[in-house]
């Protein structure tokens, strides 16, 4: 009996009327199991026998001919079609990661953050495929993969590929690669930062099954903002901008120090670049995503030139989460310094830190309560004290007071974000700890989450990190439970050298001459070769030495593929909590999908105003205190506001009758002795400490004259006078008082300020000429009445 035709043989005969060239090469026919492994494979970034990566065509493709019996060449393509769109996707992300990384220009913090995150999720992504292509060849499996199964099981990972795709070429500016390329590092980092910032609200509000895409953008703009907020650490806690490659939105101007007067206005500014539209428009094109990936269009929207009248322009380039608070940041870290500076005695301390948390250690902590269990915990951790609720209930219930409300109870046992916490917390306390030993006090144990933790002087791991052999710390697990292990694997013990039978040596020498000139047979160096006592305890003390900084010197750490740094060095600032927390995004469904301008507020900003209050309450506290503000105003209103009854009084009488008698006021020396005459003898002289702060000169251009070359008005009812008149009221015009307020009080009565003091005082000294002549003429005329 004659076997039934397949499908595909009849539609061939339908249309070669059984011509044998127009039938398929039997050599091309597969069948759905090998086309199944071959998707896996390119998915994973592998070129396949049926399936292959065009170097030419920067895309996946189908090798011609191939068919199975089951499925029209058209059905079989057009399901291929949508694997090998998805495996281009990822094969074009790891490409533009790799050129960012071998590009002229080494990559900076943020961008170099973004790719790791980026790499990340091609990694999670190709391990998807990876995981099904494990249960494809499992012998056990009872169910045949088809490719209409594996479309339905690869559906997340396919949309996943094509989204990751999309966010990369409309983050990374194309122009980065060029080695003219006019963006500065400054710009690429606010470009990054501001795309995923709109990114993520555009995705918050994920419908089902569209998390991954929030997860995604989240793990991406979580992990390039790391460095900026570390930055901010740096200066808002230490006072210290730590930015190498110049990403901050503000920048120092290191010519001005900070004993300088013009330290405030001009050491620390925004960063502004003179944008030209058209040319940064051509820069930083943005790929539109359409189904043929070789096709690149250029977008009309561009991160850096969306702003109106950006042509010609200085821009701020600060992301737009941080311009509301980028002006508070600057002059806090500014008054950090002040803090820091001054040389009084009593110190105010101006860290406002919770719990000792770091602020990248604070965002991520807050973050993962928000994102995983809608917690709202940025109210200062619940006014800290240590925080101490938290870490008791993590074990269990347990009742946290929050302030201006009633007792709450909080389950913390299945909850990341105190598990983070806890830990976080018990290695800095190790790390405390660490310190308190080096400084030799005397610290027997310490107490981290209610535990005691043993420090005992013997054992060898009691300092935990060991920055110098990091396989110690990776190993510890083994070690601990492997204590017999600890005398073979701990080679310091056998730096000796073992002894030396060298009696056939001395016999081939010596041919049994020098016998009774040789007292020994052999030489043993096991007792400090032949040196002295002391030289042999110096020995043994060195060893003991090495034998605590380098213990277990051959250990190797246990190997595991792509192991993260924070991995090695647990105890680090900065480097454990933000891996995991990482890690936990990309694993875990959120529960909550906030915007991020909610995320940033609760997990970020609210700790930076906490810590510019923090900084401007201690620098307030000096300015009262310590640098006798409030004395200093005083003065300067006791002198520039006459607000003294009779410091000037002598000094301005000699000078009014110096104007009454035709005579200028010419004489800085002569005006100075009076001056100093004036305070000398003046009730209020005990304002001013030091009477020769306060010096007064001539100068010899009208204040008018002053006033029209910097654009003041000139009063209409005042004619203009010539430059060397320095007669009648006007005359005063050339007075110029100064006083020189102590540092740092220099910084708010400037230069600019005593300016503006003196426009007020010659006004004042105006009205008193004023008020002077009249109250002559007044004596005058009583005199002329009396006469009569």
């Amino acid at each position: 009996m004659e076997a039934p035709q397949s499908l595909i043989g009849k539609l061939y005969n339908s249309y070669s009327d059984g011509l044998h060239f127009a039938k398929p090469i039997s050599s091309l026919r597969t069948n759905e199991f090998d086309l199944v492994r071959n998707v896996l494979q390119i998915l994973q970034g592998f070129s396949s026998t049926m399936l292959y990566w065009d170097e030419l065509g920067h895309r996946f493709r189908v090798r011609s001919g191939i068919y199975v019996s089951h499925l029209s060449h058209t059905s079989l393509y057009h399901v291929l079609n949508q694997f090998t769109y998805a495996a281009t996707c990822l094969k074009m992300v790891e490409s533009r990661i790799q050129e960012v990384k071998k590009s002229v220009r080494p990559p900076p913090p943020t961008l170099r953050a973004f790719c790791c995150s980026i790499s990340t999720w091609l990694t999670w992504l190709r391990n998807g495929a990876l995981k099904e292509e494990m249960k494809v060849v499992d012998s056990c499996s009872l169910t045949t993969p088809t490719l209409l199964g594996l479309s339905s099981s690869l559906s997340s990972l396919c949309a996943g590929a094509e989204f990751l795709f999309q966010v990369v070429q409309e983050a990374i500016p194309q122009a980065y690669d060029e080695t003219d390329s006019p963006i500065s590092a400054t710009a690429i980092a606010v470009h990054i930062l501001n795309y995923l910032y709109k990114k993520l609200t555009e995705v918050c509000l994920v419908q089902g099954g569209e998390e991954d895409a929030y997860r995604m953008i989240l793990h991406a703009f979580v992990s390039t903002l790391l460095p900026y907020i570390e930055g901010l650490d740096s200066w808002l806690y230490e006072g210290i901008l730590d930015d190498p490659f110049e990403e901050m939105f503000f920048h120092a101007n290191k010519r001005i120090a900070v004993e300088e007067s013009e330290f405030w206005e001009k050491s620390y500014l925004l960063r502004s670049a003179k944008l030209d539209t058209g040319r940064v428009t051509n820069s930083l094109l943005s790929i539109k995503q359409t189904n043929d990936v070789s096709r690149k269009e250029p977008n009309d929207v561009s991160g850096l030139a969306k702003e109106k009248g950006a042509n010609g322009r200085d821009l701020d380039l600060c992301p737009l989460f941080m311009k509301e608070i980028a002006r508070d940041i600057i002059s806090a870290g500014k008054s950090l310094q002040l803090v820091q500076h001054t040389r009084m005695t009593s110190s105010v301390s101006a860290s406002g830190r919770i719990a000792g948390l770091s602020l990248s250690e604070i965002f991520c902590v807050t973050l993962s309560a928000l994102i995983g269990y809608g917690d709202h915990i940025s109210e200062y951790f619940l006014k800290e004290k240590k925080i101490v609720p938290l870490v008791k209930s993590f074990t269990g219930r347990q009742k946290v007071e929050r302030s201006n409300e009633s007792f709450q109870e909080m389950t913390c046992s299945d909850k990341e974000w105190c598990k983070f916490l806890v830990d976080t917390m018990a290695q800095k306390g190790k790390a405390n700890h660490i310190s308190c030993h080096a400084l030799g006090e005397e610290v027997d144990s310490f107490v981290v989450e209610g535990d005691e933790l043993a420090l005992d002087g013997n054992d060898i791991l009691s300092l935990g990190f060991r920055p110098e052999n990091p396989a110690i710390t990776t190993s510890q697990n083994f070690l601990h439970a492997n204590r017999d292990a600890w005398g073979p694997l701990n080679l310091s013990r056998e730096f000796f050298l073992p002894p030396l039978n060298d009696e056939g040596l001395r016999q081939a020498i010596f041919n049994g001459s020098a016998g009774s000139f040789v007292a020994t047979k052999s030489t043993n160096y096991t007792f400090g070769f032949q040196f002295g006592e002391s030289e042999r305890d110096r020995l043994k003390e060195d060893v003991t030495f090495l034998e605590e900084l380098f213990p277990f010197p051959t250990l190797l750490p246990p190997f595991q593929e792509d192991d993260h740094v924070s991995e090695v060095f647990p105890f680090q600032e900065n480097s454990t909590l933000p891996s995991r927390t990482l890690n936990w995004i990309g694993r875990v469904e959120p529960r909550n999908t906030p915007l991020p301008t909610v995320i940033l507020q609760e997990c970020l900003i609210v700790f930076i105003k906490k810590q510019a209050d923090c900084i401007g309450r201690n620098i307030l506290s000096k300015l009262l205190s310590e640098w006798r503000l409030l004395e200093e105003l005083e003065v300067l209103r006791a002198i520039y506001l006459l607000g003294s009854g009779d410091l000037l009084q002598h000094f301005l009488t000699v000078v009014f009758n110096k104007l009454d008698k035709g005579e200028s006021l010419d004489d800085d020396f002569e005006l100075n002795t009076t001056l100093q005459e004036s305070i000398r003898y003046s009730a209020d002289a005990a304002l001013l400490s030091t009477p020769d702060s306060l010096v007064v000169s001539v100068t010899r251009n009208n204040a008018a004259i002053e006033d029209d070359q910097r654009g003041m008005p000139l009063p209409t009812s005042t004619p203009r006078k010539s430059r060397g008149q320095n007669f009648g009221i006007d005359g005063l015009d050339s007075l110029m008082f100064t006083y020189k307020v102590p540092w740092p009080l220099e910084l708010i009565a400037n230069t600019e300020a005593i300016k503006k003091y003196n426009q007020v005082m010659r006004f004042l000294l105006k009205v008193r000429r004023a008020k002077f002549v009249l109250d002559k003429a007044r004596r005058w005329m009583w005199k002329k009445f009396s006469i009569y």
